[in-house]
């Protein structure tokens, strides 16, 4: 079973310096029909202004991905790690029993594009960790590359969960196979292109909750990045 949620149907945010639309609810946006996806609980796609960004602020108790699509992401954090991200990294940061943090575009000319992602942990009370990683982009053409796991294999970055998060991208009629173990469920999340999911067209900023699917077939229609999400 699929089912598609559509970007236009995502909760949606314009601040002047940011530009955010929600897949679940999130701040002031709220829908009980979608309230995140098993421990999957954010997937913001946020456009920062030049310059501007998210002040200090504080989190606990959660995994949270950011993935950069365009431009350079600025982050700072009171665990003291400082860095600037560009497309094809991944940081994860465990806010666990609370860490405070500030994202900003780094540039002064160009927009920002990323996605941000919060996975709920399978513990509370967490100790507070940070890890960013480079995936070239080689390794995710025409191919689904694990980005994050519970166990960090194969170069990913490791979360607190039974989450895999796979990234690819895709040129016209690329295809790759996802196969689902029983029990597990899937997310896909589109960030620009056109892709059939199992005959189910998605475009950018499309999700779908496939549960039920033993084998998920996935070919783009244009150039195409993604994110699949593989959990319990």
């Amino acid at each position: 079973m699929i089912e598609v949620r559509r970007s236009v149907e995502r909760g949606h945010a314009e601040h002047g310096w940011l530009d955010s639309h929600h897949t679940f609810s999130f701040a002031d946006y709220f829908d009980p029909d979608f309230m995140g996806f098993g421990p999957l609980r954010v997937i913001n796609e946020d456009r920062v202004q030049p310059g501007q960004g998210f002040g200090t602020h504080g989190h606990r108790d959660m995994e949270i991905v950011s993935y950069v699509l365009e431009g350079a992401l600025e982050h700072r954090d009171s665990m003291g790690n400082g860095s600037v991200l560009r497309p094809g990294f991944v940081q994860r940061m465990t806010a666990g029993t609370g860490v405070r943090h500030s994202e900003f575009n780094h540039s002064p000319s160009e927009l920002v594009h990323f996605l941000q992602i919060w996975i709920v942990p399978d513990k509370t009370g967490l100790e507070p960790g940070y890890e960013e990683k480079r995936f070239p982009d080689a390794e995710k053409q025409g191919a689904l590359r694990l980005i994050a796991s519970r166990d960090g294999r194969d170069g990913s970055v490791l979360v607190h969960q039974d989450v895999d998060l796979y990234a690819s991208l895709l040129a016209p009629d690329d295809a790759v196979v996802h196969r689902a173990r029983p029990g597990r469920r899937t997310w896909i999340q589109v960030a620009r292109g056109e892709v059939d999911v199992n005959g189910e067209r998605l475009r950018a900023g499309d999700g779908a909750a496939i549960v039920d699917e033993e084998q998920i077939d996935i070919r783009a229609a244009s150039a195409t990045e993604l994110l699949l999400f593989d959990m319990p």
